[in-house]
């Protein structure tokens, strides 16, 4: 039997797990420039090292793998496991072409461990054109396997590779999503590819970054726990895009998280503990059906346009004083909606305490003002009794510093200008603070000027001292 070169090295490969390609390659150099003095093929120094190694070739690889023993360097194999997640379509150029080319990643797993597969240009389509999901048997044949950037195995799929579906998992035995579901107390190391059932603990929120490609994306942060609430897990979904969160997702909500991985909390933003990370595969589900109100009805307490979205920023609270964080697309309404006034609104989403109002399903007036109804000066606030954190504040005072402007960049590489000064009553002073679009609000200050700063909320500053920092339904108002 003639066996290819290709064949050859993923034989080594796999009856010798301590070898990995570039370390055979050595060895081959190795042979070449020692016994064969210029005579020797890649292929026939690769004779030689086999002989040394004590590996016969008088065999053909296997083709079907269980994920646990895939390899660096095998090729043409097959592999079947179940699918945890899809992501979507990436498209981009090539480096050295300038061509635009597409890929998408599926995950999967079998009993004992799981893998990445890379879909390459045609075959990104097949989880649309087999109409896959999450929870599916799949069949994964004549494909490579590659090293990925975290140097870990990752499965290659290329033109000459197919998918099928397995319609009869019975003979397989790998255990369905429900039978890998976790709660919160079975997390106790890193793990990649979980399925976490918890209960929302904190206010999700979404917000903006700039990833690892430099391309603006959204993350969901929220906290999860388990059923007595004894342990609390920072969660962040990566990449996300609005679409893929549910409609309603609030605090006190149970939800699976499918296709997440649990990693070594940073102790600067947990508690020490684990902490959940997702990305643009992974799916949220709501568990229990929530109710939502149908229509909330709120006193404005400040307000924002953001003339780039065409929405208008508002922060407003409720007969019992809960704050929330309004978007609204200025297109639904055509009265003006001002300072202190009280509102009907149907939402389009609630997030938290985010209350969204973008499209046409939505629906939103402004009622005449009602009695008994909490106001704004409830917020308002002297500079010495500032204290609770994340707590929105109204707060009167003088701009007594020039104010200051820098660009920072931030963890992920991103540049982002922030602004600051020093503001004070007759209790004391504070630092006030705007980040990226607020920062704007700052800069224009004065000193001597007489301000009312809108609902900007308190929190901890890099000294370690309470400080007051704008949000985007924040605002300043001069007072004569």
């Amino acid at each position: 039997m003639t066996l290819d070169y290709n064949k050859m090295i993923e034989i080594i490969l796999e009856e010798n797990q301590e070898l990995d390609f570039d370390k055979l390659k050595e060895m081959i150099e190795e042979k070449k420039a020692n016994v064969g003095a210029g005579y020797l093929t890649d292929q026939g120094a690769l004779f030689l090292v086999a002989a040394d190694l004590g590996i016969s070739l008088e065999k053909s690889p296997k083709t079907e793998y269980k994920i646990k023993d895939i390899f660096i360097g095998a090729r043409d194999i097959t592999i079947i496991g179940r699918i945890i997640t899809i992501n979507p379509i990436r498209t981009f150029l090539k480096r050295d072409s300038d061509q635009e080319s597409r890929n998408r990643i599926i995950s999967i797993y079998d009993k004992d461990s799981s893998i990445r597969i890379k879909l390459w240009d045609d075959l990104v389509d097949f989880p649309e054109q087999l109409n896959l999901k999450q929870g599916d048997l799949i069949k994964v044949s004549n494909c490579q396997v590659k090293s990925g950037l975290d140097n870990r195995p990752i499965v290659n799929l290329g033109n000459s590779g197919s998918i099928d579906l397995i319609i009869d998992d019975t003979k397989h035995h790998i255990p369905t999503l429900s039978e890998i579901t976790v709660t919160i107390d079975d997390l106790s190391i890193p793990k990649d590819n979980l399925v976490i059932v918890g209960n929302i603990s904190s206010d999700p929120r979404i917000s903006e970054f700039t990833n690892s490609r430099g391309e603006h994306s959204k993350s969901l942060h929220l906290e999860l726990s388990n059923e007595e609430g004894t342990r609390k897990i920072r969660c962040v979904i990566w990449n996300i895009t609005e679409e893929s969160v549910p409609k309603t997702l609030t605090n006190n909500s149970k939800i699976k998280l499918i296709g997440v991985k649990t990693k070594v909390g940073n102790p600067n933003f947990g508690n020490g503990d684990l902490e959940i990370h997702g990305d643009e595969g992974t799916v949220i589900e709501l568990l229990e059906e929530e109710n939502p109100i149908e229509n909330y009805i709120l006193r404005v307490i400040s307000k924002r346009i953001d003339k780039n979205d065409g929405k208008l920023l508002s922060m407003a609270i409720d007969r019992e004083s809960r704050p929330y964080f309004l978007k609204i697309n200025t297109k639904l309404f055509e009265t003006n909606i001002d300072y202190d006034d009280i509102i009907e609104c149907y939402p389009t989403r609630i997030l938290g305490n985010t209350i969204e109002l973008t499209e046409q399903d939505s629906f939103i007036q402004v009622l005449n003002n009602e009695q008994e109804f909490p106001r704004a000066e409830q917020f308002e606030i002297k500079i010495k009794n500032i204290g609770t954190i994340n707590r929105p504040y109204i707060v009167e005072a003088i701009v007594l510093q020039m104010p200051n402007a820098s660009e920072v960049n931030t963890k992920s590489g991103e540049l982002i200008t922030v602004a600051d000064t020093i503001v004070g009553d007759d209790t004391g002073e504070i630092r006030l603070v705007g980040w990226r679009e607020n920062s704007s609000l700052v800069s224009q200050l004065k000193i001597g000027e007489r301000i009312k700063i809108m609902a900007a909320v308190a929190v901890n500053g890099r000294e370690g001292n309470i400080e007051l920092s704008l949000k985007p339904y924040s605002e300043i108002v001069q007072v004569s």
